[in-house]
């Protein structure tokens, strides 16, 4: 589906760019910056409002990126319970470093804060889903879920 079809089916909802960003960012992996100005328009907001909604909220990227989004949390008991290990075996297993995605698009790496799961660190998410109480040598098997 075109990104202009996405934006026009959630023209008559209130609160409708919001949805229409999701579902355009579910179909790109990013809002494209044609996809902003259209939302401008079917909005009726100014270009930079539009703009100020995309980039405000951390689940939207202006930006390409990989297809499959993994979010390390990088709150204090994240930290305590072995991030950086995590971080690494995540680095290592993708060949890319923190905010950056993989070459064939499929994957990208960003930081998150809190994602409400502290009772067991540390935590990733992979769009959206939580992994809990990950560690290095889990990394392997929850990629593998998105290969």
């Amino acid at each position: 589906m075109d990104y202009k079809d996405i934006i026009a089916s959630y023209a008559s909802k209130p609160g409708g760019i919001i949805e229409a960003y999701h579902a355009v960012q579910k179909e790109l992996s990013y809002l494209p910056e044609e996809a902003v100005a259209e939302a401008a328009r079917v909005f009726n907001l100014p270009v930079s409002d539009a703009y100020g909604v995309a980039t405000f909220y951390s689940m939207f990227s202006v930006t390409p990126r990989g297809k499959n989004v993994i979010r390390i949390c990088e709150s204090a008991p994240c930290h305590v319970a072995g991030a950086a290990q995590v971080i690494a075996a995540l680095e290592r297993e993708l060949g890319i470093k923190m905010g950056e995605s993989t070459a064939d698009g499929q994957f990208a790496l960003e930081f998150a804060e809190c994602v409400g799961q502290c009772q067991a660190t540390p935590v990733i998410t992979i769009n959206r889903k939580p992994y809990l109480d990950v560690s290095p040598a889990t990394v392997p098997t929850i990629l593998a879920e998105y290969k």
